[in-house]
This record gives C-alpha cells, sequence and structure tokens, in this order.
C-alpha cells in the first residue's frame, strides 16, 4: 500500500490515559464501540485521515471532528470544543475530491427557504437571510454542521443522504447557523 493510499484511509489510535500511556486502541475504519477495546480515552493521536468521534456508542451522542495531529490531553480537547469528556465510537471520514454541493432547508421535511450551497458558509443568517437549518441534502462531499455562526458549538458531520429531520437523528433543539465542507487542508 502506498503513503498516498494510505493517507486516504485514515489512522487513529486511542489511548486510555493522557500523553499516549496505558492501553491502546488502533483503528483504520468506522468503530461503533471501543469499550471492549479500552475502559476509557484519556488521548489520541490521528496519524492520518479525518475523524468524527462520538460520545457514546453507535454513532451517538455529541461529535467532534479530529484531522490529523495529536491530542495529549482530553482537558485540552475539551478546551479546543469538545463538549463531552469520553469517546465511545469513531467514524472514519473519506477523503473527497470533486465538487461539494449540499442544499439546505429552512423547516423539517426540505420545508421553507432552502439554499444550495457549494462552499463554506460561516453564517446563514447574514448570508442566506434564513433564522434556521432544520433539514438538508448533501448531493456531493462531506460537510460539518454548527450550532453557531463561525463554525462554533456542537458540531454534526453530514455525509451524502438525505437529512429529513434533524430532531429524528438525536439533534432536538439544536440550531445549525454555520457549515464547512471537509476537506484535507482544514
Amino acid at each position: 500500500m502506498t503513503t498516498t493510499e494510505r493517507n486516504m484511509m485514515g489512522k487513529i489510535t486511542f489511548y486510555e490515559e493522557k500523553n499516549f500511556q496505558g492501553r491502546s486502541y488502533e483503528c483504520m475504519s468506522d468503530c461503533s464501540d471501543m469499550s471492549s477495546y479500552l475502559s476509557r480515552c484519556q488521548s489520541c493521536r490521528v496519524e492520518s485521515g479525518c475523524f468524527m468521534v462520538y460520545e457514546r456508542n453507535n454513532y451517538m451522542g455529541q461529535q467532534f471532528f479530529m484531522r490529523r495531529g495529536e491530542y495529549n490531553d482530553m482537558q485540552r480537547m475539551m478546551s479546543m470544543g469538545m463538549m463531552f469528556d469520553n469517546m465511545r465510537s469513531c467514524r472514519m471520514i473519506p477523503y473527497h475530491r470533486g465538487q461539494f454541493r449540499m442544499k439546505i432547508y429552512e423547516r423539517e421535511n426540505y420545508g421553507g427557504q432552502s439554499y444550495e450551497m457549494m462552499d463554506d458558509c460561516d453564517n446563514i443568517q447574514d448570508r442566506h437571510r434564513m433564522s434556521d437549518c432544520q433539514s438538508c441534502n448533501v448531493m456531493d462531499g462531506h460537510w460539518l454542521m454548527y450550532e453557531q455562526a463561525h463554525y462554533k458549538g456542537r458540531m454534526m458531520y453530514m455525509r451524502p443522504g438525505e437529512y429529513r429531520s434533524f430532531k429524528d437523528m438525536g439533534m432536538s433543539g439544536m440550531r445549525f447557523m454555520s457549515m464547512r465542507r471537509i476537506m484535507e487542508s482544514m
């Protein structure tokens, strides 16, 4: 396998203790339940690719985006915006080449105003005069949606597909106000 192929796959290693100590679990794909490998996760190292890590098993709960780098202390990750103190599952984000397209809707079930997006949007209120985003259709690429403008607050990973209701996905009460394409250069 070439270095390019390995980088497109992704590799993340989780550690039970801070500073990459204790038992470890290496992952090169999705993992719906890390509890059989580790009792907790206090640090991790993303060697290649990008991953979403989740607060609970089966890709549930709050999410946090991780790109290539070293994350030696859970407390430091929390100061960077992670809003939970343990990782229980992860999803590898495949590298996407080509255009990015997503249509966002003001209301559930594709209702209300809609806008097709092909690039990042740091504030849907300012750019599209849209006060809320409650459903979307991701046609191309992988995206991160944030509950606050300027890519802040809780986030949700969106891969190609139809998302009729964020509330039905367990995101009740969340409003998405900014969107960003997941690109290798993020």
